[in-house]
């Protein structure tokens, strides 16, 4: 029987989690970045001469997703392993703490309310 197996059990599921978490979000990011080239499409069938706002902001906005989705992998890997490795050891530590996770949550909230904010302005802008 493996010592610990819960604990390390449960420390396999989250970092799953995150893995799975961290594969959402670069999807999305994908879909952002294709995101632009479909307002341009859009806006050409319906026969504006061009969008309303900056098509270019999809982009990078995509690719921050993508990046953030590579950060995310990143962080839960080290995650795993020190918690791992902490499982084992018969002094107590310390939690990492929820200072990442909320910063992380606080820049998912932005970049969603800014995408919010271009979709808005593409969709319901000022002609």
């Amino acid at each position: 029987m493996i010592r610990n197996f819960s604990d390390h059990a449960a420390n396999e599921r989250t970092f799953l989690a995150w893995v799975r978490t961290s594969i959402a979000v670069m999807a999305f990011g994908f879909v952002v970045e294709r995101f632009g080239l479909f307002l341009e499409t859009a806006s050409a069938a319906a026969g504006a001469a061009q969008p309303r706002a900056t098509p270019h902001f999809s982009g990078p906005a995509g690719l921050a997703l993508i990046a953030l989705g590579l950060v995310m992998i990143a962080v839960a890997t080290w995650r795993f392993v020190t918690t791992a490795r902490e499982i084992d050891d018969p002094e107590p530590h310390a939690g990492p703490g929820a200072r990442f996770d909320l910063a992380l949550a606080v820049l998912i909230f932005l970049m969603g309310g800014s995408l919010l904010a271009y979709l808005g302005l593409n969709l319901f802008g000022k002609s």
